[in-house]
């Protein structure tokens, strides 16, 4: 009996450090909030894209019945797809014209490069 009191006395001082840490990390984690990693930051006086040519086409499309098959195909051949079309598409970030963008699959490639050094 007297080495069960013993042992979890022992463990009293683990029981501290791991309530400890678990505060820590909590606070921490609430302090730091999780960033966007690799990204440039937004420029606060551009402000939202304004893509109000999407919303126009948008609200056409929900007004009236679904689209047919020849409809559906014309909208979206025109442009990324069947409901907007080509509206505001200059306005869109896409791959195509975002040079700095980098996939996720480059990012760990590289990522996986630094750790062995190979190429």
């Amino acid at each position: 009996m007297k080495n069960i009191g013993f042992s979890l006395s022992v463990l009293r001082p683990v029981r501290f450090l791991i309530v400890v840490f678990t505060c820590a990390l909590l606070i921490f984690s609430n302090a730091f909030p999780a960033a966007a990693i690799g990204t440039k930051p937004s420029s606060p006086e551009k402000g939202e894209t304004q893509l109000l040519e999407t919303q126009k086409e948008t609200d056409k499309a929900t007004a009236k019945p679904p689209l047919g098959l020849e409809e559906t195909t014309k909208k979206a051949n025109e442009g990324l797809n069947e409901v907007q079309g080509s509206a505001d598409v200059n306005k869109m970030n896409r791959p195509e014209n975002t040079p700095a963008a980098t996939s996720a699959e480059d990012k760990v490639e590289s990522f996986l490069e630094k750790i062995t050094g190979k190429k």
